[in-house]
């Protein structure tokens, strides 16, 4: 047995102590759900709990993000992020637990991504590593980030100096529940979640009464025509082993049945994986819409505004590499390889912004016994909710020891003394 497992099997003997509490602590945080920039439940809670186990905490960051430090001796530290917040979603999961919290309008809120799950786990983390400090040593840094979602959670801790507030790691590191077999823990190297844009197009007609269309310049049609010719740009312009997205999800235009609008308006949603591929769909996009406008006659050209991006997650090879042996050490035949994710995230700014190496891997949440009946019926993308369904549950158990137990042995890889 390695040293480092040595320390994790160390550390981790006090899981089944904490057990109870933590299943406690998640189905708590499941039922009060709170969206990105309100998570002032969940990170009272967060701080309350780190400040009882002895951590440094840095409350506010950001908004409401939570940073707890707890300095162990000489060596390297590690950074430890885990989101907090949830979606404007109505549950429908039916659990006895479920989330009836709605917003300020009263719109429905849930955790139908994990991150209460990611919360919990980093948590239990914490708690056992201040149990069993003599079985590492170094400093170990949780980061409890807000709106992750909305996608600016990580710059606003950045910018609110969440790098001059706690030590330099030498090394992020992050995890997150996917619609895998629970017990599983999946790395990989290199690029594993897309970059994400989000470009709006706004086409210009002339307006007309609908009985006289030759009076007009129908934008309707333009933006029929865009959507069309967007879906070529991925199947006859991108290389087949360049992985890319795009996926028009809003279309408005008018208000009445017998009337030409004056515009129509289109949102698109492209995800890639490399800045070469990024830069000709977005040129693509441009170049189509330009050509549609032209091609109706326009009266001015098309306004393209892109809003809203999310940077590619891209894990560190040395990095992962350690991560994913101390896993096979660890968990033997459930340590196996993520495939390649098309979601985003921005938790790549944080080390970005130490100018420091990162790994993040994806941990199962399915319940093992219906992912293989799905998986032998061929039902999967049907029977087995994915993130951000209203349906979304991960199986608190294995999923949250798992969980706890991947924060501790990732941590260890670099903290552990083998003691």
């Amino acid at each position: 047995m390695s040293g480092n497992t040595t320390s994790a099997s160390q550390v981790l003997g006090g899981l089944e102590a904490i057990r109870p509490d933590l299943e406690a602590c998640y189905r708590d945080l499941h039922a009060h759900p709170e969206l990105g920039h309100q998570e002032k439940r969940t990170s009272a809670k967060v701080a309350a709990q780190l400040k009882s186990w002895g951590y440094e905490v840095h409350e506010r960051i950001g908004g409401t993000g939570v940073a707890g430090v707890l300095a162990n001796g000489d060596g390297p530290g590690v950074l430890f992020r885990a989101d907090m917040d949830a979606l404007p979603i109505k549950e429908q999961t039916g659990l006895p637990y479920a989330s009836t919290a709605t917003d300020a309008d009263g719109g429905p809120i849930m955790h139908a991504c994990g991150h209460d799950m990611h919360v919990t786990c980093l948590l239990g983390a914490a708690h056992l590593l201040a149990q069993a400090t003599d079985a590492w040593s170094g400093t170990f840094i949780a980061l409890f980030q807000p709106a992750e979602e909305p996608g600016d959670g990580a710059a606003g801790m950045i910018a609110d100096g969440l790098t001059d507030r706690v030590p330099r790691p030498q090394v992020c590191l992050a995890q997150h529940v996917l619609p895998y077999p629970a017990g599983q823990v999946l790395t990989r190297t290199g690029p594993a979640l897309s970059a994400a844009d989000n470009y709006r197009v706004t086409v210009y007609g002339r307006s007309a009464h609908g009985s006289a269309p030759d009076k007009g310049i129908d934008p309707v049609v333009m933006a029929a025509m865009l959507v069309v010719r967007l879906q070529t740009v991925v199947s006859r312009e991108v290389a087949p082993l360049s992985p890319a997205v795009l996926t028009v999800g809003s279309i408005h235009a008018g208000t009445n049945p017998n009337n030409i609008p004056e515009s129509a308006e289109i949102q698109i949603n492209v995800r890639t994986y490399g800045d070469d591929t990024r830069h000709q769909v977005k040129e693509a996009i441009a170049r189509i819409a330009q050509a549609e406008s032209a091609a109706s006659n326009a009266p001015k050209p098309p306004g393209i505004d892109h809003f809203g991006s999310f940077p590619p997650t891209i894990n560190d090879e040395e990095t992962t590499e350690k991560v994913a042996a101390a896993f096979s050490a660890f968990f033997a035949d459930r340590a196996g390889t993520l495939d390649l994710q098309t979601a985003s995230e921005d938790f790549s700014a944080i080390p970005k912004a130490f100018g420091v190496p990162f790994s993040y891997w994806g941990v199962g949440c399915t319940d093992p016994a219906a992912y293989e009946t799905a998986a032998r019926k061929g039902t999967l993308a049907t029977d087995i909710p994915v993130n951000h369904s209203a349906a979304f549950a991960p199986a608190i158990q294995p999923t949250l020891d798992t969980g706890v137990q991947a924060a501790v042995v990732a941590v260890l890889a670099y903290l552990g003394t083998g003691c």
